[in-house]
């Protein structure tokens, strides 16, 4: 057992450090009134869309001690996944998918509560009478805030944790405990003049620095959001089929980050780092389970992938991608349709026009059906 209040905290971090955290720092249990008013104006502005979990347990998630009111203090975690190729890479390469650096390896739900728990374990057992609850982006905590109360780096313009020794490329997690802790003290802004961030965004998701729109967000579109794509975004979201780094990679402190530092367990798996559009429009369920198995993207389901790569498919101008893109107007499932739809229209007209005389008379899914009528067809040629 680790003997005075200093040579714990000291013992936590390294403690933490030998568990595969490349950071740790205290919070205090409160964020203060502040935090609570920027989330309360951006759900009334209705920035978050369609993530009602949002606002369901907003009181818990602007005040630790209202979800647990025993908190005293909050310990911190980053767990890094900086990238070792430039996620950039396949932005000219059309017919191939773009997933986020983060979900190409295995899934950080996992390995970072894992780990959680053993540190959670450790200090349980170090200290008399602790309590403690482990969170990892699932419960209604502001991981992002907290990390910026503890020192881990700040919120960026982007809105997400910047750290000046591991750029934009951190996991969050945290342990509320009952143990009285010093706090780290708050990581300061240095974002700066800089505005790299906004600029790079695809759809102009960021209204204003430091708040982000998530209906126009790419992220959001292509996992949280379940039903058609805007027409209007959908040029923006170019290959992406998962997630953007965008926003993140362009962050001149990521020069600070090493890929040495990420946690193994992230490291890219090879037919996720650059998958081949034509094989994600072929999945059916089981094969997507198989494909995604152990990654975070299996949470999102077969419907949403297809439809991320029926999108791309329509981005890419690429030929070869019309025949699995016109099996898919059979698709069950009217999202997947309905995109296929919209991507025909953009890599053959002609047949777009055929099938238009053939189904649209007979389409009774009112989205579907929307897609006939509104697709930007081409001239034919």
């Amino acid at each position: 057992m680790v003997s005075g209040k200093k040579n714990l905290e000291a013992a936590i971090a390294q403690e933490a450090s030998r568990l595969g955290f490349a950071d740790c720092a205290i919070a205090p249990a409160s964020l203060g009134p502040q935090a609570a008013e920027r989330l309360q104006q951006w759900l009334a502005e209705g920035l978050h869309g369609d993530m009602l979990w949002m606002e369901a347990r907003s009181d818990q998630r602007a005040d630790p001690a209202t979800l647990w009111s025993d908190v005293r203090s909050v310990i911190m975690l980053g767990m890094s996944y900086a990238p070792g190729r430039d996620p950039f890479a396949l932005a000219d390469t059309p017919d191939r998918g773009r997933i986020s650096v983060y979900a190409q390896g295995g899934d950080y739900h996992k390995t970072v509560k894992t780990a959680l728990k053993a540190l959670a374990r450790w200090i349980v057992d170090q200290s008399e009478n602790a309590e403690v609850k482990v969170f990892v982006d699932t419960a209604p905590v502001m991981e992002k805030p907290l990390a910026m109360a503890a020192g881990l780096g700040w919120q960026g313009k982007h809105t997400n944790l910047v750290s000046r020794r591991h750029g934009s490329w951190l996991f969050l997690g945290a342990i509320y405990t009952t143990l009285e802790l010093a706090p780290s003290g708050a990581g300061q802004d240095l974002c700066g003049s800089c505005t790299a961030c906004q600029d790079v965004c695809p759809t102009d998701a960021f209204p204003d620095p430091y708040r982000l729109d998530a209906r126009r967000c790419i992220s959001y579109l292509t996992i949280e959001h379940a039903g058609p794509i805007p027409t209007d975004l959908r040029r923006g979201i170019g290959n992406h089929v998962y997630g953007c780094d965008d926003c993140l990679a362009v962050c001149p402190w990521n020069k600070f980050a090493a890929a040495a530092h990420a946690n193994r367990a992230f490291l890219p798996r090879a037919e996720l780092a650059a998958p081949a559009l034509a094989d994600l429009l072929a999945l059916d369920d089981a094969q997507f389970r198989a494909v995604f198995s152990g990654s975070p993207i299996k949470r999102s389901g077969r419907v949403r992938m297809v439809r991320n790569a029926l999108i791309a498919a329509g981005n890419s101008g690429d030929a070869a991608l019309v025949a699995p893109v016109a099996a898919l107007l059979d698709d069950p499932e009217p999202v997947v349709r309905g995109a296929a739809v919209w991507t025909l229209a953009q890599l053959d007209a002609g047949l777009w026009q055929a099938e238009h005389a053939a189904r649209m008379p007979h389409e009774r899914d009112a989205d579907v059906a929307a897609e006939w009528r509104l697709a930007d067809a081409p001239e034919p040629v």
